[in-house]
């Protein structure tokens, strides 16, 4: 764990010294939506129509954060957002640290994975936080708009859950 602490301090240490040379700063908002899995599939009702699909919305997220890159390929920065988990009856605001590649693949596209790790903060539980953890995948155009899958988990432990994970998908927007 401690490597894991001298690898992001080195790496902050060198996008700030990026930073003072010239404009290295980036903004990032993201919208995701939680996906759980429809029991109901493949069910057939009385009048004949049958159910088709696969996964049904279950919550909300919206995530804002800013910090530092270098040529759009690596980025690191703080984020913050809120979460609902719709199941789970489940609002949390996770504080995280974010480590971003996004090489390119294409004259206009990058594929990019986002790394976060921090703290998750429950709403409306008293004093209940824990680990938050996140992985997102996606493909990013010339734009700076990205399309993505990301799996999150809150290692909050209340009623019968002992952590909150979702699978998800999203569209963000990236400003350099």
């Amino acid at each position: 764990m401690k490597i894991l602490y001298v690898l992001i301090f080195s790496i902050s240490i060198s996008f700030f010294s990026f930073a003072q040379s010239k404009k290295r700063t980036f903004t990032q908002f993201e919208i995701t939506i939680p996906l759980k899995g429809n029991p109901n599939n493949n069910e057939v009702y009385p009048d004949g129509r049958s159910n088709k699909t696969w996964f049904l919305p279950d919550g909300l997220s919206a995530k804002f954060g800013f910090g530092f890159h270098q040529n759009k390929w690596i980025a690191l920065g703080i984020h913050t957002g809120v979460d609902w988990k719709a199941t789970e009856q489940l609002v949390a605001i996770p504080i995280y640290g974010n480590f971003k590649l996004s090489p390119k693949v294409g004259d206009e596209t990058r594929l990019f994975a986002q790394f976060g790790y921090g703290k998750s903060f429950a709403i409306g539980r008293g004093n209940l936080s824990g680990a938050y953890r996140k992985l997102s995948l996606g493909l990013q155009d010339s734009n700076d708009v990205a399309i993505f899958i990301e799996i999150a988990e809150h290692q909050l432990a209340f009623n019968n859950y002992s952590k909150i994970s979702t699978f998800s998908v999203g569209i963000c927007l990236t400003t350099f």
